[in-house]
């Protein structure tokens, strides 16, 4: 299998986690960081706006684990792949919002 389609399953993996906190947020209608905001990423965003970045890195997701070649869940190597780039991006938003709402005193 060619080299890209390797980065296709762990980007689309990514994306998918990305769309998770995004869309529930915005289902909430709570406000929510989304690159769209002011200051990107910092600021918060409309739940509009927010469903809108879900379902787009949704169509991502789907772009690139099955249109570039459709993931085959049964292969532990596709999986395997997904759920990297699902664990290193959902790492990333807990960081990010890590920094947005700092822990409560002890």
């Amino acid at each position: 299998m060619p080299w890209y389609v390797y980065l296709a399953y762990f980007l689309g993996g990514a994306f998918l986690a990305n769309a998770i906190p995004h869309l529930l947020t915005g289902i909430a209608r709570r406000p929510f960081p989304s690159p769209f905001a002011s200051p990107p990423f910092k600021g918060l965003s409309s739940p509009a706006v927010n469903i809108a970045w879900a379902l787009g890195n949704i169509a991502i997701a789907y772009l690139l684990m099955v249109r570039v070649r459709a993931i085959d869940l049964r292969q532990w190597s596709h999986v395997t792949l997904a759920l990297a780039g699902f664990a290193v991006m959902t790492f990333q938003v807990a960081r990010s919002l890590r920094r947005l709402r700092p822990a409560a005193p002890r």
